[in-house]
């Protein structure tokens, strides 16, 4: 581009200010000065609207103008937009005017040009050393003009902003935190919200304890010092001591004398500030919005608050203050000098939940020990690791801070104290809170039950735990952060653990769905999986919590995940042989489960030797015809089948069916779930007629009872599609067996093993009706699909498996045929 500077030390070109988005404090002092020199200037933040292209702006503003480069450590950060605008410059071969405003060494294709440094200068020795690189240093050939007179922002009455980093005299800023890492985008977005409002503009930082809300607000006060002629701190907790802060202000300004009363120094203060502009003032941890009203001033300055409350829209636009991105976790830990590899800082970074106070504290004890004994320790107890190695500029350790939150909650709501003690003994994943409402039971704690009684007190809850930051609240549920509960539940005296645990017990039974079998109810259990599945069995001490684990496990044997259901069940039937003995009802139940567990993990022998020994106990308590003494048959039955027993299966299962129907009806669910697998066992010993008949009228019954989607309904469907093939009825049994393939794929996923057997028989049926290609094509998606969800030894993969290797032999004999 050709230089067409003018002589008297302006110019008709346009200067794009290149800059990373940390440093827009540095590129809007530049944009003024240049503009009040009579400069042509385009800057982002100014120039481009919301919605515009930025690859197109950037693109056009470097096709008509110059850059300016403002030089610094962020500027040449790979992932930023400076990248491609100082790269596009150089492959043009067009000239880049660096000047740095701050320690940096540029990449070596950079490195020959000659920069000028604006840091660590006067504001006017800055400005000259700026215009300097961009003019060129000259002698002017007139007077210069008198201070004040000139400059184009200046006689439409602004006011220059100061140098970015200088402090303003009227200001109590604590200590900047030499450590603070990253957050760039925040300052940026905090940057504009405050700048973009003509009016008072509030800003309310919200989050938990630890995520960094006041270390945020202290840095951005420092980096955008130069904005203001004023910056005010005010500890902002107790609304009691905010008064005497702001008449000390009162005073530093003569808004009111010396010693005049707090309440009139205030509203002083607060008219003077409503006629000035370029101050900030900061509220750091207010927590009651209503509170703080009288407090904030009118007229066109800052406002900026530090809060755990989220409840600010009324006074204040709410900013949430969320963890740091993985990249800056890494950066903290490291901040003081710690070696660690990628692999140890990302898993600490993970195990930390990437909380700046927890990743502080971490990196302070990294300067003592190995990360490996780090680790060690965290998962000893987190709570005293989280305990120990506070910063100097923390007031207090994470773990102190959760107490003393904790502590607050209790004092104002009992009830919500009681819910967070209960959450943290279970799952760090959202919980159904306002789905116990009115449905706990009878031995739930007085002050746990109050706090629930309806969804309107439940809500109350929920609220006042968000006010308090403890946890994660959405749509009436409660997700505690991992290190919350680690703290909390660490904390809890043995008196108190035990009462949490019952809480806990006691919400899972509200939540818990009755029946685990119902699609109805799936979503729910999906929600409740991780929480039943962090309770340990040994602890539920109700009949209730145990069927809600023994749910739990069902839900994940009817999903096709039997293994993790095994073991809990073990743990659970263990326990109860030794607490209540064989005989009890809870036990028995537990067995019938565990067999079923048993017999979908393989072991079949086993599963029919717990199975045969709970029917007989039944018998003799209860009676044949009692329906647990039914349901037992029912279930040995199965294992009988598994084993290949046909004819005992059959025996046992005609009685207990004749039983359902004799004690409840022809068309309940448990007499067609009855009937369903006698027609399965009549096909076993070659009664293939009788089986279609019987497994045909079940279809229809379950439909109609049931539903199309109920498991019950697939499962009669795929066995009788089976059977139609069996008896020559092959084109039925595709029919039925493309509908039932459908509706499973829906219901149960694609991966479900009762979706890939759906797959495999129908795959069998199609190659019988002569669509071989369809056939083989089904057949190797549900092989890939069993190798990957059931293993390459699993027998039903090694079945699908012979299967397609004899189709392609039946297929390689025809082609030779030819």
């Amino acid at each position: 581009m050709a230089d067409t500077g003018a002589s008297d030390g302006t110019s008709d070109r346009v200067w794009f200010i290149s800059h990373a988005g940390a440093d827009r404090a540095w590129a809007e002092w530049v944009g003024w000065q240049l503009l009040d020199a009579g400069h042509q200037v385009e800057l982002d933040y100014w120039d481009w609207g919301t919605g515009d292209n930025f690859v197109l702006k950037m693109n056009d503003a470097l096709e008509r103008g110059r850059l300016l480069a403002l030089f610094s450590p962020a500027y040449f950060e790979p992932e930023r937009f400076t990248t491609p605008e100082w790269t596009a410059v150089v492959a043009m071969r067009e000239k880049i005017t660096p000047v740095r405003i701050d320690r940096v060494d540029p990449p070596a294709i950079l490195r020959p040009l000659l920069s000028r440094d604006l840091f660590g200068l006067s504001p006017a020795e800055a400005r000259r050393v700026l215009l300097e690189a961009v003019d060129g240093p000259s002698r002017p050939d007139t007077e210069p003009p008198f201070p004040g007179t000139h400059g184009m922002l200046r006689q439409v009455g602004a006011s220059s902003p100061r140098l970015p980093g200088s402090l303003p005299r009227v200001q109590n800023l604590p200590a900047r935190n030499a450590a603070f890492t990253g957050r760039d985008s925040l300052l940026v977005h905090l940057r504009q919200a405050l700048a973009s409002d003509q009016r008072v503009a509030v800003q309310a930082l919200h989050g938990r304890g630890g995520v960094g809300k006041t270390q945020l607000a202290i840095e951005y006060a420092y980096r955008f010092a130069g904005e203001y002629e004023l910056v005010w701190w005010i500890a902002a907790e107790d609304p009691a001591l905010i008064p005497d802060q702001l008449a000390v202000l009162a005073a530093r300004i003569n808004a009111a004398p010396a010693g005049t009363a707090p309440a009139e120094a205030v509203e002083l203060l607060l008219g003077e500030l409503g006629t000035m502009s370029r101050w900030l003032l900061v509220f750091d941890n207010a927590e009651d919005p209503t509170a703080l009203a009288p407090f904030l001033p009118g007229g066109t300055g800052h406002v900026l608050i530090t809060s755990r409350n989220p409840h600010w829209r009324t006074y204040a636009a709410p900013l949430n203050v969320d963890t740091l991105a993985r990249t800056e976790s890494i950066a903290l830990l490291r901040a003081q000098g710690a070696v660690l590899s990628d692999e140890d800082a990302d898993h600490l970074a993970h195990t930390l939940d990437d909380l700046p106070l927890a990743l502080t504290q971490a990196a302070a004890l990294l300067t003592r020990m190995s990360p490996a004994d780090l680790t060690a320790e965290l998962a000893r107890s987190m709570h005293e690791v989280l305990t120990d190695g506070c910063p100097d500029d923390y007031p207090v350790s994470l773990a102190a801070q959760v107490r003393l939150t904790s502590s607050r909650l209790e004092a104002d709501h009992p009830g919500a104290a009681a819910v967070l003690a209960a959450l943290a003994l279970l799952a760090p994943e959202p919980f159904p809170l306002t789905a116990c409402a009115g449905r706990l039971p009878d031995q739930t704690s007085t002050v746990l039950s109050e706090a629930l009684v309806s969804r309107l007190r439940a809500g109350s809850v929920v609220d006042a735990i968000a006010r308090h930051s403890l946890a994660r609240t959405q749509n009436g549920t409660v997700q505690l952060h991992r290190l919350t509960q680690a703290v909390l539940a660490d904390q809890l005296t043995p008196a108190q653990h035990e009462q949490a645990q019952r809480g806990a017990e006691a919400l899972l039974t509200a939540a818990a769905p009755k029946n685990a079998s119902e699609p109805v109810g799936w979503p729910v259990w999906q929600v409740l999986l991780p929480h039943l599945l962090a309770v340990d069995p040994a602890s539920l001490t109700t009949t209730d919590g145990r069927r809600a684990l023994r749910g739990a496990c069902w839900y994940l044997m009817d999903r096709g995940q039997p293994r993790p259901a095994r073991d809990r069940l073990q743990r659970l039937y263990d326990t109860l042989l030794q607490q209540l003995g064989p005989d009890h009802d809870d036990t028995q139940n537990a067995a019938t489960d565990l067999a079923r567990a048993y017999d979908d993990t393989q072991d079949h022998e086993r599963a029919r030797a717990l199975d045969e020994d709970t029917l007989q106990r039944r018998r003799r308590l209860h009676g044949d015809d009692h329906s647990g003494t039914l349901a037992s048959a029912d279930s040995l039955a199965i294992r009988l089948r598994s084993l290949g027993r046909y004819e005992e299966a059959l025996a046992l299962r005609e009685e207990a069916l004749a039983g359902w129907r004799r004690v409840l009806s022809v068309d309940h669910p448990e007499s067609l779930r009855a009937a369903s697998n006698l027609a399965v066992d009549l096909g076993g010993v070659g009664r293939l007629g009788e089986a279609v008949v019987l497994g045909e009228e079940t279809l229809a019954g379950l439909r109609r009872v049931l539903g199309e989607d109920h498991p019950d309904t697939l499962r009669t469907a795929y066995n009788l599609a089976i059977r139609l093939g069996d008896v020559g009825r092959v084109g039925e049994a595709v029919v039925l067996g493309e509908e039932t393939l459908e509706v499973r794929r829906r219901v149960l996923g694609e991966d479900h093993p009762g979706t890939l057997s759906t797959a495999n028989n129908l795959a069998v049926h199609l190659r019988d009706v002569g669509r071989v290609e369809e056939a083989r094509v089904l057949g190797e998606e549900t092989l890939e699909r069993r190798r990957r969800v059931l293993g390459e030894d699993h027998p039903e993969t090694r079945r699908t498996a012979a299967w397609l290797e004899a189709l392609r032999e039946q297929q390689e004999g025809l082609e030779a045929e030819k």
